[in-house]
């Protein structure tokens, strides 16, 4: 079970990787909980400023992991409440940035939409196919795609259980960048290398704020970005990272 995320650091990112090739990177309940701890860890340790999820080549992550589902009945899945452990991901303070090749589909696409960044290779094939299992997408496919991809988009790849290509999901605005298979990982890591270099709470609260858009009406999230806004005067890095400014200077950003 140790093996079936391998972690390293390089520099101030940190790495996820998933790791049980044998099932196309099947999401078990101990992989995800294993997960969740280790990117809760990185969370919490202050010499890494941005985390990169990953898997290999062929697949990021192909789904669920079926044979694990298959006997379960409706009380099991109700006191197993495994999605819990995905809403400790979706708590995650610092940016998260998907690496993704091959297959990301059903709870491996939704698992790429709990990032912040998703970075394709041109092999990558994105959908929700739980429909031909009989079910339907349980850790928020349904509603986060829905929400990056628009109502009708979304009802024709969850409703028919189609793939998208990695191009066809950049196009709908699923996917933030699309790169050769050989790069998929080196451009993640290089966007995770970005964002570790600027001001910790900057890129914390403005994560913040994108995410609670999908959450409140306009107004509502304008009166939240302007709060967290002059929250951040109160930091010293607005103040170096101003002071850098006038006076020509790369800043130093300490996340204080």
């Amino acid at each position: 079970m140790g093996e079936s995320i391998l972690t390293k650091t390089d520099g101030p990112v940190a790495v996820a990787t998933i790791n049980r090739p044998q099932v196309l990177n099947a999401l078990s309940r101990e992989l995800m909980e294993r997960l969740v701890n280790v990117l809760e860890g990185y969370d919490a340790d202050q010499g890494v400023r941005a985390m990169v999820l990953t898997g290999n080549e062929r697949a990021f992550a192909a789904g669920a992991d079926i044979d694990e589902m298959a006997d379960r009945s409706a009380i099991d899945m109700l006191l197993i409440n495994q999605f819990a452990r995905w809403e400790r991901i979706k708590r995650l303070a610092k940016p998260l940035v998907a690496a993704v090749s091959g297959y990301c589909l059903g709870g491996g696409c939704e698992l790429a939409m709990h990032c912040d960044i998703i970075v394709a290779s041109e092999t990558a094939r994105f959908g929700q196919p739980e429909v031909n299992l009989g079910i339907i997408p349980g850790a928020g496919g349904t509603q986060r795609l829905t929400r990056a991809l628009g109502k009708f988009q979304a009802m024709d790849v969850i409703l028919t259980g189609r793939l998208l290509t990695a191009d066809e999901a950049q196009r709908a605005g699923l996917v933030s960048r699309v790169v050769p298979k050989e790069h998929y990982l080196a451009e993640a890591m290089k966007i995770a290398h970005e964002l570790a270099a600027k001001p910790p709470l900057s890129v914390r609260l403005a994560k913040e704020c994108i995410l609670k858009a999908a959450e409140m009406s306009l107004q509502d999230g304008l009166d939240y970005e302007r709060k967290l806004l002059y929250l951040l005067f109160a930091s010293a890095d607005q103040k170096e990272g101003m002071k850098a400014f006038v006076e020509k200077r790369r800043a130093e950003f300490k996340g204080r």
